[in-house]
């Protein structure tokens, strides 16, 4: 991308449209897998976040971690369970609580064709020495946290 300038200011010109690219290409992605196994690209980054949760969750949990409604929440629950991905089942603790839970057949099965599809993707950070790779895992986290920001106050104005 020559041409963009030099400096910081030449970087951060470059950055904004690498960063476009990104995203786009990502997005494009995840909807590709997403129609190769009958999912809506929400429902699949759904099904990712459910895996990385430690426990079954609430479907108010469910809505946190996408930053939709609770009734969409509970929409987009209901299409996981129906594909066979999750099942709702009461909490021993607390019996009015129902819980969200991966099938783990369905999630090893979900992580063989991510795989199968996604290809070899960490072979792009071969080439990076860790301190590298640690400005990628830094950069990754700070720009969750601000997109959870961004998408709450989005949904905040599109209520007022």
């Amino acid at each position: 991308m020559a041409g963009k300038g030099t400096g910081r200011s030449g970087l951060l010109a470059e950055l904004a449209v690498v960063s476009r690219r990104y995203m786009a290409s990502y997005a494009l992605f995840n909807q590709a897998v997403a129609d190769r196994i009958g999912l809506h690209p929400t429902d699949l980054q759904c099904l990712n976040l459910l895996t990385l949760e430690a426990e079954p969750v609430t479907t108010g949990r469910v809505a946190e971690l996408t930053g939709l409604t609770t009734g969409s929440a509970t929409r987009l629950v209901d299409r996981l369970e129906r594909a066979g991905y999750v099942v709702r089942r009461r909490d021993e603790a607390d019996r009015r609580r129902v819980l969200v839970a991966t099938v783990p057949e369905r999630i090893a099965e979900f992580g063989r064709m991510w795989e199968a599809l996604a290809g070899d993707w960490s072979r792009i950070f071969d080439e990076l020495d860790d301190d590298e790779l640690a400005v990628i895992v830094r950069h990754m986290a700070r720009t969750v946290e601000f997109s959870g920001e961004q998408i709450a106050r989005l949904r905040d104005r599109s209520r007022g």
